[in-house]
């Protein structure tokens, strides 16, 4: 009976036409609120693999990209709300350095085959890393393949990636260890109008994993000039198998989005959970000012996702947030020789809050500079006020961050 409702479900699911959670203090503007409101970092163009490979360049030849970042980071705090300090010691500081560089190859092979690789290192800690290594071929310019090692996003919300079912981790059960790492996939796209289907397998397991570490999924994009569909399903041993549905539109100069998830928790008790948000992105006084809301609720329990590292952070699994959650951002641009920006950005789950406000400039060319103010409030108990860290891993609910960055790049290429 419970087998006859979960298809029932994944029937009707298409005819009902969530992050990150934590707030990385580092990425709050950079990373989260540029991606809220779709604009790329400065010095940070679209890449070529996010392009489509229909825009790839067909002429044989080769590319080489050297990227460069040198970052620091200031980070005083208390571990205790600054108005409940008594005789003890409760401040700190916390100080954060790190350089690093990529390198990136773009090889053209022919108009059918392309491979791009980079090659990463950080110092002090000397970090020696293979980020994106994948080839794409075209067959025909019918069907689309890529292979190898990449991220793959689904989903619309900047705030909850509940719908991104590539980056759920299975649970421990039963003496199960789930892969926590990067994702090696392959993919098949297949172009349909002005949508298409994508079909793919991925795992995050190293070196010779067994059956149980794939994952295969599936999603089919229906587009169109008043509304864009996003309909599909994951399904891997030891987790519940997912599916969503996803709609965007834009109505009265506003972006409204809507999600639906379903989970069919197969490899337990055979149960049904649902998931769903609503939110809305709009701009005001010639896009100088931006907000950005969601509701999202979570009806799952004991469910996480993977978050690759980011600056001072290092690759972990975070759990989503069951029951209610809301996010709000803002972004004023205020112009001039500094780009000045102001943000903030509030999360509300698990009866706490997360709230971080501040401002970026960037005084000098490839020079960034950025003050916030990230503190917890709410239930002691809750899921932001027991996961405020400051960027050394110590419990800070209340504390100030200074980041400076420098970054640059430059490009090289060769055509025959």
């Amino acid at each position: 009976m419970k087998t006859f409702l979960f298809l029932s479900c994944l029937f009707l699911f298409p005819l009902f036409v969530l992050t990150a959670q934590d707030a990385d203090l580092i990425n709050v503007e950079r990373d989260n609120l540029d991606s809220v409101f779709d604009e790329p970092h400065l010095e940070e163009a679209a890449p070529p693999e996010q392009s489509s490979v229909l825009q790839q360049i067909r002429k044989r030849g080769i590319e080489f990209n050297a990227s460069y970042n040198f970052k620091g980071a200031l980070n005083p705090g208390w571990d205790v709300y600054p108005w409940e300090l008594d005789d003890n010691e409760h401040f700190s500081w916390a100080i954060g350095i790190e350089m690093g560089s990529s390198m990136e190859v773009i090889a053209q092979i022919s108009e059918s085959f392309r491979v791009r690789s980079v090659i990463s290192y950080s110092i002090p800690d000397f970090n020696f890393s293979l980020g994106d290594f994948f080839f794409d071929y075209n067959f025909l310019d019918k069907v689309f393949l890529r292979a190898g090692k990449f991220e793959q996003g689904w989903g619309v919300s900047p705030n909850f990636g509940f719908t991104n079912l590539l980056s759920r981790i299975p649970s421990r059960i039963d003496g199960f260890v789930p892969a926590q790492g990067s994702s090696y996939m392959m993919k098949l796209d297949v172009p349909v109008g002005i949508g298409g289907l994508q079909m793919l397998v991925l795992t995050r397991a190293g070196e010779h994993p067994s059956r149980e570490y794939f994952g295969y999924g599936g999603k089919f994009n229906l587009a169109f000039n008043w509304a864009d569909f996003n309909l599909g399903v994951f399904y891997q041993d030891y987790m519940a198998t997912r599916s969503f549905l996803s709609v965007k539109t834009n109505l009265f100069k506003t972006d409204i989005y809507n999600e639906w998830l379903l989970a069919y928790n197969n490899h337990t008790d055979n149960s049904v959970k649902f998931a769903f948000n609503i939110g809305l992105t709009k701009s005001f006084f010639d896009n100088k000012l931006e907000i950005n809301a969601e509701y999202f609720y979570n009806g799952e329990e004991a469910t996480f996702y993977y978050r690759p590292e980011s600056d001072f952070r290092e690759e972990e699994s975070l759990p989503f947030i069951k029951g209610h959650n809301f996010a709000f951002n803002l972004l004023f641009r205020l112009g001039g020789n500094l780009n000045p920006r102001l943000f903030t950005r509030l999360l509300y789950g698990d009866e706490s809050v997360s709230l971080v406000a501040g401002f970026r400039i960037n005084p000098f060319p490839n020079m960034e500079l950025y003050f916030a103010i990230p503190m917890v409030f709410g239930n002691k108990e809750g899921h932001y006020y027991e996961n405020s860290f400051n960027i050394l891993n110590q419990h800070r609910p209340f504390s100030l961050i200074l980041y400076v960055s420098f970054n640059g790049g430059v490009r090289v290429s060769h055509y025959y």
